[in-house]
């Protein structure tokens, strides 16, 4: 059994190239893969109601909600520009745009502390305790 030795390396030159752009985060697979006009199309329609994002997607509705990345943290979103051709082969990536906030959205089901992205974006201040350096 032969172990997986590639390696992904990020293009750190893309990163002050990259432009800042609203995130939407979908319970869904979309088979696109570049730019689309979500503005026209998407949010135009999303309703705040009570501190909740409502849409309509393809006759489905989502509810959602914005979180903002942890202080000191940016979002980065990736664009493969080096597909390895083989487990053995290293891959490449850029920066196509950053983030600071992204709008999650579930499927007819309310937003709540419990959702994935939630724990995620406060994943940093819970192991910055846990790991972090004891004080008496």
């Amino acid at each position: 059994m032969s172990a997986n030795n590639s390696v992904t390396t990020v293009q750190l030159g893309s990163v002050s190239q990259a432009v800042e752009l609203p995130i939407h985060f979908l319970p869904c697979e979309i088979e696109h893969d570049g730019p689309a006009e979500v503005s026209q199309y998407f949010t135009s329609t999303v309703k705040d109601r009570k501190h909740e994002l409502t849409v309509s997607f393809r006759g489905r509705g989502l509810k959602g909600q914005e979180v903002n990345c942890p202080e000191g943290y940016t979002g980065l979103v990736l664009k493969q520009v080096h597909k390895p051709s083989s487990d053995q082969e290293d891959g490449a990536v850029k920066v196509s745009s950053t983030f600071h906030n992204l709008t999650y959205w579930n499927l007819e089901i309310p937003p709540s502390t419990d959702d994935g992205v939630v724990m995620a974006m406060a994943w940093p201040k819970l192991a910055d305790a846990i790991h972090g350096p004891v004080e008496d």
